[in-house]
């Protein structure tokens, strides 16, 4: 049925209004008075779009990119059945007793976590490795702020070494169409140089080695999962053949993700509601709601218009320096994933290095600010529940020079 012009302007209105009130929670991380967060947000945003426009079920379906949520779900259950096998404490509590210096210690502290985040995912890691580090600046008199921050930088730039390292690289990569092993060749260097900047910082940076007066936990603090060395072998035996698999085949990710998932469910040591208990099910719903919340945006032609109108005044969006720009500020202001989804529809012309750029930039950003990743807030939660105290002047010390440095590099590697 042909609605009025009136009828479709009060409809694209309510829908522009929506989507801002969406993305108002996005930024504040919830809305005023109510008890939502991100993803109640998100999925209320989506409920209300569906009403607004008449989209029915298999419309608002039909919007979500069911590979990227796929393929996030696999590793999701790859990620806990590891770190239910003790695996990543393991690593982490071998290397501090390692008898290494305190630059030695951070060197190798940050080398674990950008490899393991290339892999398992940066909010993975955190969650696992941080209790760990605490105990090691405990055990060894150090104050653990500049660790604990350092790890959740290092997590946020080792992500970006690859397609699945993080959601918002899973999703580039899927819409995109980018190619494994290419993207993974361009992104080694700003993520090395990343990583050396972070190590330099940490290190030797301007006050990074006084010793700070900070209240310390009480020991002991919650037991690490015990090592299972089957486990542990049995996932990094599926995790190596997927790497093969990504690198050299063009077999379907989220197919060879889910096979491998499915593998490692097979168990009987681990109950399979244990390793699904740990799966981010809200961050699979915020991916959802946001979906269904952009596409009806991008039905009513705002976005396009908005874009069309940036051009004309010569603001293109895929040019490497516009990019950038949003890329930081929209990163810092709704969270990366979110700003992704904004930015990946206006992309499509030189999808290979606007794709490897976005990846990159918006993963890196999420260290400027302590409220630019999730990573970030896992581990400045774990600490504060600890006694630690690591609120955004602290991270700001760390996280705005080391964003700036690192995203120079990345600057300077793509152009």
């Amino acid at each position: 049925m042909n609605l009025p012009p009136l009828h479709h302007a009060f409809t694209d209105w309510a829908v522009a209004t929506v989507f801002g009130v969406v993305y108002l929670g996005m930024f504040l991380g919830g809305l005023p008075r109510l008890r939502l967060d991100r993803t109640g947000v998100a999925l209320l945003g989506a409920i209300a779009m569906m009403a607004i426009t008449g989209m029915t079920v298999n419309q608002a379906a039909s919007a979500i990119d069911v590979t990227t949520l796929l393929l996030l779900f696999a590793f999701m259950v790859i990620s806990a059945q590891m770190r239910l096998g003790g695996f990543y404490a393991a690593v982490t509590l071998k290397v501090g007793a390692m008898p290494l210096s305190r630059p030695a210690l951070l060197a190798a502290l940050i080398a674990i976590a950008g490899v393991l985040s290339a892999v398992f995912s940066n909010d993975v890691i955190c969650l696992a490795m941080t209790p760990v580090v605490l105990r090691l600046c405990l055990q060894r008199g150090l104050p653990p702020v500049p660790f604990l921050v350092g790890l959740a930088c290092a997590a946020n730039i080792g992500s970006a070494a690859t397609l699945i390292g993080n959601p918002q690289n899973m999703l580039i990569g899927s819409v995109l169409a980018l190619d494994f092993a290419d993207y993974a060749v361009r992104a080694a260097a700003p993520v090395a140089g990343g990583l050396l900047v972070l190590w330099v910082w940490l290190a030797w940076g301007p006050g990074q080695s006084r010793s700070d007066a900070l209240v310390l936990p009480t020991l002991p603090l919650a037991a690490d999962p015990p090592f299972d060395a089957w486990q542990t072998t049995k996932g990094l035996t599926v995790v190596g053949v997927l790497m093969v698999l990504f690198l050299f085949t063009d077999a379907p990710h989220a197919v060879l993700a889910l096979v491998g998932a499915a593998l490692l469910l097979l168990s009987r040591r681990l109950a399979s509601s244990d390793v699904i208990g740990l799966v981010d099910w809200s961050l699979l719903v915020l991916f959802m709601g946001l979906f269904v919340v952009n596409h009806a945006f991008e039905s009513t032609g705002m976005a396009a218009e908005a874009v069309r109108w940036l051009a004309s005044r010569g603001v293109v969006l895929h040019e490497p320096g516009t990019l950038m720009v949003a890329g930081v500020v929209l990163s810092n202001l709704v969270s990366n994933v979110p700003a992704v989804m904004l930015l990946l529809p206006h992309l499509q012309d030189n999808a290979s290095g606007a794709g490897l750029q976005l990846a990159l930039v918006t993963t890196f950003a999420g260290n400027l600010l302590l409220v630019g990743s999730i990573a970030n807030l896992i581990v400045a939660d774990l600490a504060g529940q600890q006694g630690v105290h690591i609120g955004w002047r602290e991270h700001a010390r760390i996280g705005v020079p080391v964003t700036l440095l690192s995203l120079g590099l990345v600057w300077m590697a793509l152009r």
